[in-house]
C-alpha cells in the first residue's frame, strides 16, 4: 500500500529542539519558564493588537477559563455555533451550563448573525439571558464579525472567539481571536502550528491575563503556605511544549502560505468539475489561513457523493474527513435548544475536508489529483 497522506500532520520547522535543549540545560522542564514567557510574547507580537496571551495546556482549557471569567455558572445559558468540534461546546457543560446552538450561514459556514439574533430574542422572551456567545472561525475562515459583534453589543453579551483553527486568519485586517472579550487558540498536533498539545487564551488587559494565569495554576493565594480561596485548574502550558511553540512561530508565515497554496491547488483541480464548491473567502474583507481546504459536493450535479469521494481516497490511503457534525445533532446535546434552519446539517451531509498539510510534497499532490480526477471521470 502507498504511504499515508494525512489530512493535516505536524510540520516541524527546525529550531524547536534548540529551545527544548535550552530548557533541559537550565532545568526548566516544569510549567512556567523562559519558553512560556517567550512564546506568549511571540504570539502577542504576531497578533499585533495590543493583546495579552496566556499559554495553556489546550484550547479547550482556554475556552473553559474564558467562560469562568465571563461569569458562566450552573444553569446559565451560552450561545454556541452548532457546526464545530465538540471542544467548542464541552466547556459549557463543564460549568453546568446549557448550550444554545445556532445555525451557520452559507458564505463562511460560520454562525449566522440572523439566527443569532433570533435566538437571543427568543431566549429573552423566555426570561433567560445567555451569559456568553461562542463564535467559531471554522477551518480558518473568519466569521462575519461586524454583524456578530453588532448583535452581541446590542444585547450586551460578551463574545468569545474560538479561533483554534484560525491563527493567521483576519477580518478587515484584524486578526481572528482579537475581536471578542476573549479569543481561544489551539496548538494541537493537527493545527497550523503545534506545541504537541496546547492552547492559549487571548486577553485584552493585563488584569484578565493575570486572572487566567492564577486560575490555570491551581489558584494559589499569595501566602507562604498553600492557601486557596478559589477553585483552580492545572491548565498552564509546560516550558517544554512552549519551546516547541517558539520554534514553530519562526515558520508560521510560511506555514500559512503553504496552506493557502493547497487551497489554490484544489481550486484549480475542481475548476472544471461540476457540482463541487470549495470554501473560499466571500470578499476581500476575509483572509483565511485555509487550515483545512473543505468542499461541498452536489451529488445530483457531480454524480459523485461526499462518501464516494471519501472512500475512494481512503482506498489509496489518502485521509479525508467529513465536516464537523453539528452539535445540535450530537446525542450528548440532543435536548438542547437550536435556532436556525438546516444549513449546518446540509453542509455536514455534503461536505468533505481534504488533505491540507503544509508538508505535502509534489508526489502527494499528484496522487491526490489523480485519484480525484478518476473518481469524477467515472
Amino acid at each position: 500500500m502507498s504511504d499515508k497522506i494525512w489530512l493535516s500532520s505536524p510540520h516541524m520547522g527546525g529550531n524547536e529542539l534548540r529551545y527544548i535543549h535550552e530548557a533541559f540545560e537550565n532545568n526548566w522542564v516544569a510549567p512556567l519558564g523562559p519558553n512560556v514567557n517567550g512564546f506568549e510574547t511571540d504570539l502577542e507580537n504576531f497578533l499585533d493588537s495590543d493583546v495579552k496571551v496566556a499559554a495553556l495546556s489546550a484550547g479547550t482549557a482556554a475556552l473553559h477559563l474564558a467562560l469562568i471569567e465571563c461569569g458562566v455558572t450552573y444553569g446559565d445559558e451560552v450561545i454556541c455555533q452548532s457546526m464545530t468540534f465538540s471542544a467548542s461546546a464541552n466547556p459549557i457543560a463543564y460549568q453546568g451550563a446549557i448550550p444554545v446552538f445556532v445555525d451557520s450561514e452559507k458564505e463562511t459556514w460560520n454562525m449566522c448573525p440572523i439566527a443569532l439574533k433570533e435566538a437571543l430574542i427568543d431566549r429573552l422572551r423566555k426570561g433567560k439571558k445567555p451569559k456568553a456567545i461562542i463564535v467559531v472561525h471554522l477551518y480558518g475562515m473568519p466569521a462575519k464579525m461586524d454583524q456578530i459583534l453588532a448583535v452581541a453589543d446590542e444585547f450586551d453579551i460578551p463574545l468569545i472567539e474560538d479561533a483554534a483553527e484560525a491563527l493567521g486568519s483576519s477580518y478587515k485586517g484584524k486578526h481572528c481571536g482579537t475581536f471578542g472579550r476573549f479569543g481561544v487558540l489551539s496548538f494541537n498536533g493537527n493545527k497550523i502550528i503545534t506545541t504537541s498539545g496546547g492552547g492559549a487564551l487571548v486577553c485584552h488587559t493585563e488584569e484578565d491575563k493575570e486572572k487566567i494565569v492564577f486560575l490555570s495554576t491551581q489558584a494559589r493565594d499569595n501566602a507562604p503556605h498553600y492557601q486557596h480561596s478559589h477553585i483552580g485548574f492545572n491548565y498552564r502550558m509546560s516550558n517544554i511544549c512552549a519551546g516547541i511553540g517558539r520554534g514553530q512561530m519562526e515558520v508560521l508565515d510560511t506555514r500559512i502560505e503553504a496552506r493557502r497554496a493547497m487551497k489554490r491547488f484544489y481550486m484549480e483541480l475542481f475548476s472544471g468539475i461540476s457540482g463541487v464548491n470549495v470554501l473560499t473567502e466571500p470578499n476581500q474583507d476575509f483572509y483565511s489561513n485555509h487550515w483545512l481546504t473543505a468542499i461541498t459536493i452536489d451529488s445530483a450535479k457531480a454524480n459523485v457523493s461526499r462518501e464516494d469521494l471519501r472512500l475512494a481516497l481512503l482506498e489509496d490511503n489518502i485521509e479525508s474527513r467529513p465536516l464537523w457534525k453539528p452539535m445540535h445533532l450530537q446525542p450528548v446535546f440532543a435536548n438542547t435548544p437550536y435556532y436556525g434552519e438546516n444549513i449546518a446539517e446540509e453542509l455536514f451531509n455534503d461536505g468533505l475536508c481534504l488533505p491540507s498539510g503544509s508538508n505535502l510534497i509534489d508526489t502527494d499532490k499528484y496522487r491526490i489529483r489523480n485519484k480525484i480526477e478518476n473518481v469524477f471521470a467515472k
